[in-house]
C-alpha cells in the first residue's frame, strides 16, 4: 500500500539546528587582520605611561599650563635655560652655544677644527690673533683683512683677503662667534661682549679692509669692559647683557 503524497511533511528540525550552529560560528579572518592580543595592548600602555613620565621629568615635570595645546600666549618654554631667571644658562655658556652656530660662516675657510688651510687660511687654534688683544680681533672681523700675514710663525695670503663681517652680523652675534673661537680647540681666553663690539663700531668708521701693519698697534690691546663670566670674569653673571 503506497502512501499518498500529502502524507509526507518535510522535517526542518535538522536544518534549523544547522543554521543556528553556523550563525554562532566566528567569521573566518584574513591573515594579518587578527585582533591584537590583550598582552600587546597592556605592554603598549605601560610603555606610554613610562615614556610620558620620563618626558615630564626632562621638561621639568608635567604641567597643564605647559602641555595645554591651546594656551598659546602663556605657556612657557619648558627647555632648560630657555627662560630668563635662575634657570637660564650663564652668559659664557650661552655665548659659546650661539657662537658655535655662528661659526658656520667662518668654518669654510678656517675649517671645523680651527686649523685652517696651509698657505691660504690661517689657523684659529693657538693663534696669537685670536688669543691676543680683543681690539685687534674685533677690528679685523668688523672690516676684514687684506694682504700677507704671519700666524704662529707661518705666512698666509688669503686670495681676496678676509671678508668683513661687520655689516652681516649684529654686535651680539659677532661677540658670540669671537667668544667661541677664543675658547675652542684648546684656546682659553676672556669673552668678547656685545658692548665691546659696539664700542669699537662707534669709534671706528673704516671703509676698507685692514692690513697686518695697520692692526699692529692693537695687537695686545683689549677693549675695556666687564667680563660677565668664563675665563677672567670680572663681574657677576647677573650683570651680563642679554
Amino acid at each position: 500500500m503506497s502512501a499518498s503524497p500529502s502524507s509526507f511533511q518535510p522535517d526542518n528540525t535538522d536544518l534549523d539546528r544547522l543554521h543556528s550552529a553556523v550563525s554562532r560560528e566566528k567569521a573566518d579572518l584574513q591573515p594579518g587582520r587578527e585582533p591584537v592580543p590583550m598582552l600587546v595592548i597592556f605592554l603598549a600602555i605601560v610603555v606610554a605611561v613610562v615614556g610620558g613620565n620620563q618626558l615630564g621629568v626632562m621638561t621639568g615635570g608635567y604641567s597643564f599650563k605647559v602641555s595645554n595645546p591651546f594656551n598659546f600666549a602663556q605657556a612657557p618654554d619648558p627647555r632648560p635655560g630657555a627662560a630668563d631667571g635662575a634657570g637660564a644658562a650663564d652668559p659664557f655658556q650661552l655665548a659659546m652655544k650661539k657662537g658655535a652656530s655662528g661659526y658656520a660662516v667662518c668654518g669654510g675657510c678656517h675649517q671645523g677644527n680651527g686649523l685652517g688651510i696651509a698657505g691660504q687660511f690661517p689657523p684659529l687654534a693657538g693663534s696669537e690673533w685670536v688669543l691676543g688683544g680683543t681690539e685687534r680681533l674685533v677690528r679685523v672681523t668688523q672690516h676684514g683683512l687684506i694682504g700677507a700675514i704671519t700666524v704662529k710663525g707661518q705666512g698666509y695670503n688669503t686670495p681676496g683677503g678676509m671678508q668683513a663681517f661687520g655689516a652681516a652680523m649684529s654686535a651680539s652675534d659677532l661677540a658670540n662667534v669671537l667668544t667661541y673661537i677664543r675658547n675652542s680647540w684648546g684656546n682659553e681666553a676672556t669673552m668678547v661682549t656685545k658692548e665691546m663690539v659696539e664700542k669699537v663700531r662707534s669709534e671706528e668708521k673704516r671703509a676698507s679692509q685692514w692690513t697686518e701693519s695697520d692692526l699692529a698697534p692693537f695687537a695686545d690691546k683689549n677693549v675695556p669692559g666687564e667680563i660677565p663670566a668664563g675665563p677672567g670674569a670680572t663681574a657677576p653673571a647677573t650683570t651680563a647683557a642679554k
